[in-house]
């Protein structure tokens, strides 16, 4: 039996179709590229399992993997092989052994993301890879408002669906905390909880914005909770401002 080994792992999203393996046609994902360079290094095929599979455009500064290799040398030799055979949107860190029944998404018990926005007139180019461009100033203190209404445990299917092939599993989840932060133009809400459902945040940023804007008020999100209903939701929170920075165990 081989080493197991646990890490952290950033990545650019913009270019990738998720993290999760799919077909070659669909495009490049995270965990083929760190299989990749398993392989290359490891000179033998390796699974690699995440702790969140993030979907086309989510960025990460703290996804957790494990991966089992037979591996004699020094983990941080391992770690300078993988980086230098990975490409320049992925990087590994942190790498460390860890015990055979663990699995970095089933041993979590939570994850954190954090989403960002700036608020301008004029797009900024430069920011157009990780944060969504908002041309209107919204109501922070009424975002923050509503998004208290958030935490704790609640049925979330009004902001999200069960992973596909797993229509049976529950819509309930708990939310831990939930807030924005403002400075200057930029805005950063914060969420962490035990699981998310399938483009939860995104749903929960774009139904909170449009309360900063006045669409609805902070109250109303109670009922949209209540109600499970996904078409309460107009629209959808771009991919491009969304990063899971944490996983607690």
């Amino acid at each position: 039996m081989g080493l197991k080994i646990r890490a952290k792992v950033a990545y650019d999203g913009t270019d990738f179709v998720g993290f999760q393996r799919q077909a070659a046609r669909r495009g490049r994902t995270v965990q083929g590229e760190l299989e990749a360079a398993l392989e290359k290094v490891c000179q033998s095929r390796v699974a690699v399992v995440g702790a969140g599979r993030t979907d086309a455009g989510v960025h990460a500064t703290g996804q957790v993997i494990a991966f089992e290799v037979d591996w004699k040398h020094p983990l941080d030799v391992l770690g300078r092989a993988l980086n230098a055979n990975l490409p320049e949107d992925v990087a590994v860190r942190d790498l460390e052994p860890c015990e055979v029944g663990f699995h970095p998404r089933f041993s979590a018990r939570s994850r954190t993301y954090v989403y960002t926005a700036y608020v301008s007139e004029v797009r900024q180019p430069l920011l157009r890879r990780f944060a969504w461009h908002l041309e209107q100033q919204p109501d922070v203190a009424a975002m923050n408002e509503a998004a208290r209404r958030l935490i704790g445990s609640h049925d979330f299917a009004a902001f999200g669906s069960a992973p596909s092939g797993r229509p049976e599993e529950t819509t309930v989840r708990e939310v831990l905390r939930a807030d924005w932060q403002a400075a200057d133009d930029r805005l950063w809400f914060t969420i962490e909880a035990n699981a998310f459902l399938f483009r939860m945040v995104r749903r929960i940023v774009m139904a909170l914005v449009q309360v900063g804007w006045g669409e609805y008020r902070p109250d109303e999100i109670e009922d949209i909770l209540k109600s499970r209903n996904a078409q309460r939701i107009k629209g959808l929170a771009p991919a491009c401002g969304l990063c899971l920075v944490d996983v607690k165990y």
